[in-house]
């Protein structure tokens, strides 16, 4: 069974589409909800679809709680502004019926028709390609026993995801399954595409060069 499971923090202008479009999935998962502290009705509006767990506030945190109540032997983390494609679990189970590979992640697509838009999709899986540095909003999934061995997510305020990634790459063969999962373009739309792109290249070089994310955490800001 594969555990989807959701970190949230006042999604509910969009939770209802997210839940929708999980509930069209076909196959043997669970989803599980972590909250880290909505303000909003967030909490209510998942609690009668999905295992809902309350925590403190912090993806990483979220992520790891949600993993230690998870019944799957296969985790899938999926942000609530990302929707998986009609075949994503059936696609994972077929990646991972390989013992040799341990994990992986989508490629992306981002929801705004513009060409701008389309054009950041494409720069964000050729980078993947090239380097192999994927992210959270990709929907990383990793089996249980490796994500245990790892340790989890490390309690990063931010890069949890870009740094699991690295790590995860050192314990086995890591795969990029071919769909998409379409990610929301509300950072760009709202924060003005250069600067976004700009910042976000900013913040990923300084950590690659070994500045602490409880320090660059000052330059990067929730978008709901």
């Amino acid at each position: 069974m594969i555990s989807i499971i959701v970190p949230v923090l006042n999604e509910e202008q969009i939770i209802k589409d997210f839940l929708k479009q999980l509930s069209l999935l076909s196959g043997n998962f669970e989803v599980i909800v972590v909250d880290g502290g909505s303000t909003d009705q967030t909490v209510q509006a998942v609690s009668s679809f999905a295992k809902v767990i309350c925590t403190n506030t912090g993806r990483a945190n979220q992520m790891n709680q949600g993993a230690k109540v998870a019944k799957g032997d296969i985790f899938l983390f999926l942000h609530a502004d990302t929707f998986l494609p009609s075949r994503a679990i059936e696609a994972i189970e077929k990646a991972l019926s390989n013992q040799n590979i341990i994990g992986g992640r989508f490629k992306i697509f981002l929801d705004n028709k513009r060409l701008i838009y389309k054009i950041i999709a494409l720069g964000i899986n050729f980078r993947d390609r090239i380097t192999s540095g994927f992210t959270g909003d990709q929907a990383i999934f990793v089996r249980k026993k490796v994500f245990e061995e790892m340790g989890g997510f490390k309690d990063f305020p931010i890069m949890e995801d870009l740094d699991f990634a690295r790590r995860l790459k050192r314990f086995g063969k890591v795969v990029r399954i071919p769909l998409k999962v379409t990610s929301s373009a509300r950072r760009w739309e709202k924060k003005g595409v250069l600067k976004t792109i700009i910042l976000m290249w900013f913040i990923r070089l300084s950590y690659l060069l070994g500045i602490p994310p409880e320090k660059l955490k000052r330059f990067y800001d929730e978008v709901r």
